[in-house]
Parts: structure tokens; C-alpha cells; sequence
């Protein structure tokens, strides 16, 4: 059993990443059925909430914010646009940047979006303390992460 416990760190159950994994997965597999209502995925979801709070932001921020490249991101935004919740346009300036614009349509989506955090929150197993700490944590290491990057 000795030799046994230097494979301790392989051991799933002492691993951190799969349980933000798993976790993770499963919170977002909860966002789907309060978002097909409103006809978007989750990476659209999260992509509109950057633009409803900034109503316009070159490609490159938006992948910045919600951790996405442009590969990603690309294919998401026209599907955005083919619904008219947003508009993608070259910056005058420098026409190598892309702007993405949040349009009325997609405003109004953000009024039926409303109840999509309190309706997620119903089927996530945490007190909401204990979701502050969580959230607290994993800013945390998201700025480290980034941090690291630079």
C-alpha cells in the first residue's frame, strides 16, 4: 500500500480541476433550458451580457472579457447578427478592428433576459453565501491566470 501512496496525486478524488469541471458543465448544462427559451446559447449569453453593459467593444475585448478568441467568437457574432441583436462593423480609424454594436433588438432582449440569473440560481445546490465566496475564489483566479499571461 506504501507504493500506492505516491500515485495519491493521481488520484481523481484529489484533483481540483475536475470538480470545476464537472461543476461547470453542469451549471451550464442547467442555463439551457431557461436559455432555448430565449433562443441563444450560453456563449451568446455570456458574449450579450458584455455588450449590454457596454453597448459596443472591438472583437478583441470582447474576448478578453468573457475568455473566448476570435475563432470562437466569429462564428457566435454572426449568428448574433443573423438575429439583429447585434451589428459588426470596421473601425474607421484602423480597419484591422472589428466593433460589435448591441442593436435595439438585442436591448430587448436583455428585458427578456431579466429572470435568467434568478431562474439559474433556483438550480444551483449552494446557498447564496456560499456562491459569493465561490464567485469571490474563482475571480480570483481568473485575474491570477490572466496575470500570469501578460
Amino acid at each position: 500500500m506504501l507504493s500506492e501512496d505516491r500515485y495519491a496525486c493521481l488520484r481523481l478524488e484529489n484533483q481540483l480541476c475536475f470538480p470545476l469541471y464537472a461543476c461547470a458543465k453542469e451549471v451550464v448544462r442547467r442555463y439551457k433550458p431557461i436559455l432555448d427559451e430565449l433562443d441563444i446559447t450560453y456563449t451568446q449569453y455570456i458574449t450579450m451580457m458584455a455588450l449590454w453593459e457596454h453597448r459596443s467593444l472591438s472583437l478583441k475585448d470582447i474576448g478578453a472579457m468573457i475568455c473566448l478568441d476570435s475563432g470562437t467568437l466569429t462564428p457566435l457574432l454572426k449568428k448574433l447578427e443573423e438575429k439583429g441583436y447585434v451589428e459588426r462593423s470596421r473601425d474607421r480609424d484602423d480597419e484591422r478592428v472589428l466593433t460589435v454594436s448591441v442593436t435595439e433588438k438585442g436591448m430587448d432582449l436583455r428585458e427578456r433576459a431579466l429572470s435568467v440569473p434568478g431562474s439559474v440560481a433556483t438550480c444551483i445546490p449552494i446557498s447564496p453565501e456560499e456562491a459569493l465566496i465561490l464567485a469571490r475564489i474563482l475571480r480570483r483566479m481568473m485575474a491570477e491566470f490572466s496575470a500570469q499571461q501578460q
